[in-house]
């Protein structure tokens, strides 16, 4: 079965830029996603598109298709306050901020009494990404995955 759209598919990556490896999954269940509904960075859904179950491909993807550049924008002053956590942040930590769309997560680059500098662009925004990817399964999608946008079961989404 080829991946198209609405097809769901399952696979595992090692995730690596410039040789250096950033991210393994074999030690889990394979990754899922419904294809053709924008569950994964863009250039890497391109690369999957026409594949088969078996099928192992190595793609390397600009920051224009994976996170986008880095936005100097995305880096603020923000008052400590706004992050409604009683854990003492530190440079490095991921925090959640409420904003007025609803939480952003962002990377904390500096800490004062009153007010953090912090980074919201993603952690890999502004990298070039070499993924090797096996496709272990390609399956028709059920009519509930397609009318929630995305794939059930283990590594992919989970209705209570």
């Amino acid at each position: 079965m080829r991946i198209e759209k609405n097809k769901v598919v399952s696979f595992h990556y090692k995730l690596s830029e410039g040789g250096t490896e950033l991210e393994y999954s074999r030690e889990g269940d394979p990754m899922m996603f419904l294809y053709g509904h924008g569950g994964l960075i863009s250039g890497l859904e391109d690369a999957m598109e026409g594949r088969r179950n078996g099928d192992n491909f190595c793609v390397t993807v600009p920051p224009e298709k994976a996170y986008g550049h880095r936005s100097p924008e995305a880096v603020q002053r923000i008052p400590v306050k706004h992050f409604g956590t009683k854990k003492k942040l530190k440079r490095g930590d991921v925090a959640a901020l409420q904003t007025s769309q609803g939480p952003l997560d962002v990377t904390i680059i500096k800490v004062g009494k009153f007010m953090a500098d912090v980074d919201a662009n993603h952690p890999l925004a502004g990298r070039t990404l070499t993924f090797d990817i096996d496709i272990v399964d390609v399956r028709d999608a059920t009519e509930e995955e397609i009318s929630h946008g995305h794939a059930h079961g283990p590594g992919g989404h989970q209705h209570p």
